[in-house]
């Protein structure tokens, strides 16, 4: 059947205007009566005259008439109306935006009259005016003009969209496709403000709270809409959330809900609370006063009259010393936590405190009282259970557990011990209850047990705890970090949850696999049972899972510690959560140590198992079997351990030196030793330097401080790093190192040693001094790590012979002057006229370049002395701006008396 409608320009605006019709492009349309003007519509539709209007100051900016040039087409509305159904039902009409292509060039104006009239059904003219406040501006609303700001056409030319319809000026796109909602606002002329400017920004205002407002604007954090907002995880802004977005209004890239700029106008969570602390340590409180003005509320001392609530530590109080006022909010601590936690006030109803004698309380009394008439019955109903208990007791193949108090007394032994965990002090309902399977217990176990069984039933009940407090981390922890949609947004970073908790879950896997396995050989029990070939078989997976966390588990700890003290949120999170019984008073970081402690307890516990198995059981040779794998995976873990802090201290270096190269980074590479020096030559740098130099196994950084030092790094997580205070000098392979030289000890140098060096692109040996400035480690002692490395880089095993010891005279070392306040003014000299000279030098001539071409010059029938010499006499070389200005040949000789004169001094050392 063919469809009889016709297609006709909105004539009336007060059709479109409706905020419920046209208020966004996503409400008013859908993609079945969305055109693209095509073909068939364009023969349904009239022509429409379509054009942009440039109002004074925006017909004078370049880069809007450069956007227009991108803009080809606009967004037109339309209505469909259907011939078949009745005129006035709401059914016979479609609200439509149909794209349709700007026909006419944009046109430039100073008045506005002749195009405002002129805006008939058969005309689409788009006004583009600067100023929102302009008198222009206001004729062109009253006059119901669409109406557009530079921005939003500039916005859509980068983003290739058409310009869009709205029912409203529209003036930019930073709140483009918001929804706000307004609470606690009670003078009109603000709020009306308000709305205009979200309308200006391409926001959507709702007059009532429903799940698809995305921000409520609330003045007061009293009313409905601020608690349904809150249990909803509806951000919750101040005004000046949308008056400081105007003022960027401008700005092309700005979004009214970037983190870092909607963060600042966030609601506090105690915005308009007083609070008072009753029942805590000095300690706590003040902890907890400095968290409520940071939080953006007030304290005052219990009993105040202007307090709004009263927060009490309910384990402590047990009677308010005072009637509060029905004004006052009695709530436990949990309450503030949480409201921290939320980053919203929470409900008090669900936190409010109870006293012993309030009637709620009285009256579950009373109750109790009906049931238990008289002390004689108590007695007896009591005695009846203690000897169920026992009875119970002595059929269970459990012991019974120890005292808490045992329990949470920790001791040296304690790290080793797994079973000093809260569970092990859970009362006996709380025992995995395996002896109530009547499938799997035929016959009550004897009452007295081999030392063999107690022995495994302690690894089964210690294993069975551990595996609980694995899953108190995980559930109660790591779960509800990662759990999306969290109000007020997440807690944590995804990287900071997986630093944190590494490879947990993975361990409590394999652990849940080793309790079954146990478990169901302690409820067929017999002496032949294999325990050892239990532990044997998840040998493999203790070395997948453990070493990713026993590695880490000192950056796990500092990230706990750290995001605490920085994020208010993970603080309330954590005391909430470690105030729950299932965490037995233990906070996070004292949980998260329990894996550390785990294999070498278990080893512990198989050697007593071991000590009580007989020559002839089978599981004897399986026990000494899964003994030396746990031996094994813990060695493994040790040495993967050593490994993993060793590339964590090869990245801290190159995050430390400025222009450090990138292959220093490497899986076979470790940092041995770092030692600060001094320089005493000028090759590597200035005499005088701060000169760091760092051991590697089969490298050796050297780099010097830096002269100036620029900002801390951020990086894209928002971890800030702290500046590079040092400058990349040479990264010097050891095989490069052909000497080590020993400078003794005299009056005038102290603590001095020198390297000669052979680069691949040298002909020739180079010598660098420097001075030890600390005196750990020993000179000796480093002198002989250094070669024992050298000697291991190029397979010799004769460290000792690597090193020589000399005079340093013969090297004219000297090192009473390396600090003196001339030496400091020298240099300083020195830089800047390093400084000038670069300033003003056009063409630069390498230094290395020109010290061979002297070097050839001076030299006997223009060859090369000897690798010795010139490595010597080039260490000595002036810098490249004073030999390009010697004067005379005189000066050539002096220089070349001087260096065969240094020369012979260290050929017979080489």
């Amino acid at each position: 059947m063919a469809d009889n409608s016709v297609l006709v320009p909105a004539s009336s605006r007060s059709l479109l205007a409706d905020s419920s019709v046209l208020e966004s492009k996503i409400a008013e349309t859908s993609k079945e009566n969305l055109f693209t003007g095509s073909a068939d519509a364009d023969e349904e539709m009239p022509q429409v005259e379509t054009r942009v209007v440039l109002v004074q100051d925006a017909g004078r900016n370049e880069a809007l008439l450069k956007a227009l040039e991108t803009v080809k087409i606009m967004e037109v509305p339309v209505i469909k109306i259907r011939a078949n159904c009745p005129e006035k039902s709401r059914e016979s009409l479609i609200k439509s935006l149909v794209n349709m292509e700007i026909k006419h060039p944009c046109v430039t104006t100073e008045s506005v009259e002749e195009y405002a009239e002129a805006d008939a059904p058969e005309f689409e003219n788009v006004f583009v005016i600067s100023d929102f406040q302009h008198p222009t501006f206001r004729y062109l609303y009253k006059a119901e003009c669409r109406v557009l700001g530079p921005p939003i056409v500039l916005f859509c030319a980068q983003k290739g969209e058409a310009l869009p319809f709205t029912s409203r000026p529209l003036y930019c796109a930073s709140m483009l496709n918001l929804v706000l909602c307004f609470t606690g606002f009670r003078k009109k002329e603000e709020l009306v403000k308000l709305v205009t400017l979200v309308h200006h920004m391409g926001g959507i205002i709702r007059k009532d709270f429903s799940s698809k407002v995305t921000h409520l604007v609330a003045c007061s954090t009293h009313g409905d809409k601020f608690r349904v907002a809150v249990s909803l995880g509806t951000p919750i802004m101040k005004a000046d959330w949308i008056l400081k977005a105007w003022e960027k209004r401008n700005e092309l890239d700005f979004c009214a809900t970037d983190e870092e700029f909607k963060s600042e106008f966030k609601v506090s969570p105690f915005q308009d609370c007083i609070l008072s602390f009753l029942g805590f340590s000095d300690e706590e409180r003040v902890s907890m006063e400095e968290m409520t003005i940071m939080q953006g509320g007030q304290f005052l001392p219990v009993g105040d009259e202007n307090c709004t609530h009263l927060v009490v530590e309910e384990n402590s109080v047990k009677d308010l010393p005072f009637e509060p006022p029905k004004n006052l909010y009695v709530v436990k601590q949990e309450w503030f936590w949480g409201s921290i936690q939320m980053d919203a006030r929470a409900g008090e109803t669900m936190y409010l405190f109870e006293k012993q004698d309030s009637p709620a309380l009285k009256k579950s009394v009373s109750m109790l009282s009906l049931n238990t008439p008289s002390s004689n019955r108590k007695k007896r109903r009591l005695k009846d259970t203690l000897a169920q208990i026992t009875r119970e007791t002595d059929i269970s193949p459990f012991p019974p557990r120890k005292r808490p108090s045992a329990e949470h007394s920790l001791s040296m032994g304690s790290l080793l011990d797994i079973s000093n965990t809260p569970e092990s002090g859970k009362s006996l309902s709380d025992t995995p209850k395996i002896s109530t399977k009547p499938s799997k217990i035929l016959t009550p176990v004897p009452q007295t047990q081999s030392a063999r069984w107690q022995v495994a039933m302690e690894l089964y009940q210690t294993e069975s705890n551990y595996v609980d407090i694995l899953t108190t981390i995980v559930q109660l922890f790591q779960v509800p970090l990662e759990k999306e949609g969290q109000v007020g947004g997440p807690i944590l970073a995804p990287e900071e949850i997986k630093t944190i908790f590494a490879s947990i879950p993975e361990i409590l896997d394999v652990h849940t696999k080793i309790k079954d396995d146990l478990e169901k050989m302690m409820i067929d029990w017999a002496e032949t049972k294999s325990i050892g070939e239990v532990i044997l078989c998840y040998s493999k997976d203790f070395v997948k899972t453990y070493p990713p966390f026993v590695n880490f588990f000192e950056m796990s700890k500092e990230t706990i510690i750290k995001c605490e003290r920085l994020k208010p949120r993970f603080h309330a999170f954590l005391k909430i959560n470690q105030s729950k019984p299932e965490c037995g008073r233990q906070t996070l970081v004292e949980l998260m140590i329990r894996p550390v402690q785990r294999l070498p307890s278990v080893a512990l516990l198989l050697n007593d198992l071991k000590k009580h198995t007989s020559e002839d059981n089978p599981d004897k040779t399986m026990l000494e079997k899964a003994i030396e794998s746990l031996k094994e995976v813990m060695t493994h873990i040790n040495e993967d351990k050593r490994k993993t802090e060793g590339q964590r201290q090869i990245f801290d270096v190159v995050y430390e030196v400025d222009g450090c190269p990138a292959n220093l980074l490497s899986s076979h590479r470790m940092l041995v030793q770092r030692v600060e020096t001094i320089a005493l030559g000028e090759d590597l740098c200035d005499r005088g330097e701060q000169v760091t130099l760092f051991l590697f196994n089969d490298c050796l950084e050297i780099a010097r401080k830096r002269h100036k030092v620029i900002g801390t790094f951020k990086s894209p997580h928002g971890h800030t790093r702290p500046p590079a205070s040092l400058k990349h000098i040479s990264l010097m392979p050891l095989s490069q190192i052909k000497k080590v030289l020993d400078i003794r000890e005299t009056e005038e140098c102290h603590n001095a040693f020198a390297l000669v060096v052979r680069p691949p692109t040298e002909q020739a040996n180079q010598l660098f001094s420097f001075q030890l400035t600390t005196e750990e480690p020993p000179k000796v002692d480093w002198l002989k790590m250094l070669c024992r490395h050298m000697a291991n880089t190029i397979c010799k095993a004769d460290a000792e012979n690597l090193i020589y010891t000399t005079d340093p005279d013969s090297l004219e070392v000297n090192t009473k002057d390396v600090d003196s306040t001339l030496s400091r003014a020298s240099r300083a000299i020195k830089k800047t006229s390093k400084k000038v000279t670069r300033a003003f030098s056009f063409s630069k001539t390498p230094k290395r370049a020109l010290q061979r071409a002297l070097m050839v010059h001076n030299t006997p029938d223009a060859r090369s002395p000897g690798p010795g010499a010139e490595g010597f006499a080039s260490s000595r070389m002036p810098s490249t701006t004073s030999l390009a200005h010697i004067p005379s040949p005189s000066m050539v000789n002096l220089f070349e008396r001087k260096y065969h004169t240094f020369s012979r001094s260290t050929t017979h050392l080489i």
